[in-house]
């Protein structure tokens, strides 16, 4: 095989000057040719620096390269510091060992080439171990693609970022700049460790936002794992999902990316209900993420609306989400009520109102524990009493006995009291109403079935010998408070909250708040929830934390305060202020809007609506229930059977005073002094303190 031409001019530049380096120094000290060699070696030394502190791949090479220029310089200077020619012919030994050196290394021919590499289909030398070495995959020439090969050029002219060879390339369809890259690292058996979508994009000349890697999986004939990577290069894909995206892209730009409204979520489908002017969209994550987690504030901006609108509404179940946009507000339509909505199914179930999501909000006359409890708490003008009607006419619908008391009268409960079997106003209405139902929990409780035996009530079971029994309490905080007769009203109601439901007895309360401090005992208030679905109608926002921690709701299904109306806001407020004119009055629609709680998670809903301008007499049956003549029998034998309305009997809260007991003062009702009842309530804060105060007699 002919030498190199490179081999042959750098052997005999060292043969020439190894005399020089021997000569000079000794024939003429002073001479330019020293000079010449030593600052020689002086850039040599200084192009070592450079080069090692560079750090570059092929720095080893750089130092070899400059290596011959200071060696040379040290010969001669060791020739310059020896007396004559040196002990043994020193110096024109260095000179001819330079000369050996480089002819032997050859440097310069060696490593001339930067970027050279072995050919990919040059064969591999043989071992001299009797083992064999499998050639690595990208060595061999398969006969690569011309697309494949054009990709290997760019790459090498990029300096192969990152030390790996293009094993493969493959276009996308439809895709002119996109493609997919199979990389190995330059070394086997070495991991692809410094490469970056900075150096991949420098290379095809394209944005870094459009590089993505991915691990290379083992296949057969094929390794995998870190000395592997894949590449997609897509910079028209991403031109595209930014100006056309698809459902799915949308999803994953704005609302399941990492800081999106639905953190990991992924697009399954989006359905529009035309009928109902509705969009649902339907997401999940992943099982490993656990429930989602929804940041309806977020979510409600990427779908371009507002969340105090009321157009948008999550359902979570389990680790799917369903998403629902509505045309318009469903909260702000009228859901008229019908015979046929309130009327109870078998299971004691009938529709109260309709959720956000637009499914019926039903409640129930029943449980599988016994009669249903009830709880509605609104503010004034929230629609408490269009509720309180609704759960009347299911009751009764249901063939139930329903008796109703007010702390004071208005209009609608007077309605509806013509349609119960019992309708009074005031607090010592309401306490008789208590004792009744107190004592017929006692008669009930004795009262043999058709099989001779006494059970639970349970509309289940055929033979019971008495009718369910609904009893409503409206404003009963406020007849809890009253002076005479509070601390009875509460105590009763607490003893038919815990017994009533095992007698078909049902306790309805209505009022303003549930809370503690209010009057509202906690064992009351827990033992309505527990045996009912309590729906809590336009709460202040102030209010809407401390409402629901009372019942019992936890820290992270607490909703945020519905807005103040459910109307689109009208456009042109700049042109009506440019002009002077006032805003148009704001549209409070939110009456019958709030929560029903069935479950851990208030879900918002609109009770349906009531006309009581038209007449109620459509919602009711034609005949009002009463009870058996057993259990008016035994009332009367307890003295408990009469006019409600007459003023208090002699005797009927408590014992009558002597008559030589001059210093009782004369009750203003009655005609003669009884003590106060005494509040059982447990004094735990200043304002419950400054409450039993009030009530205290004879302090």
């Amino acid at each position: 095989m002919a030498t190199p031409r490179s081999v042959v001019l750098e052997r005999l530049a060292y043969t020439l000057a190894a005399p020089v380096l021997a000569v000079a120094p000794n024939v003429t000290p002073d001479s330019p040719v020293n000079t010449v060699v030593q600052l020689a070696g002086a850039a040599g030394i200084g192009g070592w620096v450079l080069a090692y502190q560079g750090g570059e791949q092929g720095s080893g090479r750089k130092i070899l390269r400059w290596s011959p220029l200071v060696l040379a310089a040290a010969v001669d200077v060791a020739a310059k510091s020896t007396n004559g020619w040196g002990p043994w012919w020193l110096d024109g030994l260095l000179a001819a060992g330079w000369a050996a050196a480089g002819s032997i290394v050859l440097p310069f021919s060696r490593h001339a080439r930067r970027h050279h590499r072995p050919a990919l289909a040059a064969p591999a030398l043989a071992p001299a171990q009797p083992e064999t070495v499998p050639v690595a995959s990208w060595q061999l020439d398969d006969g690569a693609s011309i697309f494949t090969r054009q990709v290997r050029q760019l790459w090498e002219r990029a300096g192969n970022p990152g030390r790996t060879i293009v094993v493969k390339a493959v276009p996308h369809t439809g895709m002119p700049h996109d493609l997919s890259l199979l990389l190995r690292a330059s070394e086997a058996g070495r991991p692809i460790t410094g490469l970056t979508d900075a150096a991949v994009a420098a290379a095809f000349g394209t944005d870094v936002s459009v590089v993505r890697f991915a691990e290379v999986q083992q296949q057969a004939g094929r390794e995998g794992g870190p000395g592997w990577l894949q590449v997609h290069v897509t910079p028209d894909a991403e031109q595209r999902r930014r100006t056309a995206p698809t459902a799915a892209e949308k999803w994953q730009n704005t609302i399941g990316g990492d800081r999106g409204a639905i953190p990991g979520s992924v697009f399954v489908k989006k359905v529009r209900d035309h009928g109902r002017k509705v969009t649902h969209y339907i997401a999940q994550v992943p099982d490993e993420m656990g429930e989602p987690r929804v940041n309806q504030h977020a979510l409600a901006a990427a779908l371009k609306t507002k969340y105090d609108e009321g157009r948008l509404f999550v359902t979570v179940d389990g680790n799917q989400i369903l998403v629902s946009l509505w045309d318009s507000s469903p909260l702000a339509q009228v859901f008229p009520a019908t015979r046929e909505l309130l009327k109870p199914d078998k299971d004691g179930r009938w529709v109260t109102g309709f959720l956000g999501n637009g499914q019926p909000a039903r409640n129930r006359v029943y449980t599988d524990r016994g009669a249903a409890h009830g709880l509605f708490v609104a503010p004034s003008g929230g629609g408490k009493t269009q509720l309180m009607g609704l759960h009347v006419a299911a009751d009764a619908l249901f063939g139930a006995v329903v008796m109703l008391a007010t702390e004071a009268p208005d209009e609608k409960t007077a309605a509806l009291g013509k349609h119960t079997a019992r309708y009074g106003v005031g607090a010592l209405y309401m306490i008789r109403l208590l004792r009744v139902l107190v004592a017929l929990m006692e008669i009930r409780g004795e009262m043999p079935w058709e099989d001779g035996q006494v059970h639970e009530w349970d509309p289940t079971r055929p033979g019971c010998p008495y009718r369910m029994l609904s009893a409503y309490l409206d404003e009963f905080l406020s007849a809890a408070r009253n002076g005479e007769y509070g601390a009875e009203i509460m105590d009763l109601a607490e003893s038919v909250s815990v017994k009533g439901r095992k007698y078909g007895v049902g306790l309805k309360v209505a009022g303003q708040s549930i809370y503690v401090q209010d009057g509202f005992t906690q064992l009351l208030c827990e033992n309505l929830r527990e045996n009912c679905i309590p729906v809590v109608l336009k709460v202040a926002p102030k209010k809407v934390s401390d409402m629901f921690k009372a019942l019992g709701i936890p820290p992270e299904y607490i909703p945020d305060p519905l807005p103040r109306s459910f109307s689109a806001e009208e456009e042109g407020r700049i042109e009506r202020v440019m002009r002077g004119e006032p805003e148009p009055p704001t549209d409070s629609n939110t009456g019958g809007a709030g929560w029903i709680i069935e479950g851990k998670q208030p879900d918002v809903l609109r009770t349906l609506f009531m006309d009581f301008k038209a007449g109620i007499d459509d919602y009711f049956p034609d005949t009002v229930q009463n009870l058996t003549d057993h259990e008016i029998r035994e009332l009367k034998a307890r003295d408990l059977w009469f006019d409600w309305n007459e003023p208090p009997r002699p005797g009927e809260f408590g014992p009558e005073p002597d008559d030589e007991d001059e210093d009782a003062a004369p009750h203003p009702r009655r005609g003669r002094k009884t003590p106060a009842p005494r509040r059982r309530d447990t004094v735990t804060t200043a304002r419950q303190a400054l409450e039993a105060i009030k009530h205290l007699n004879n302090a």
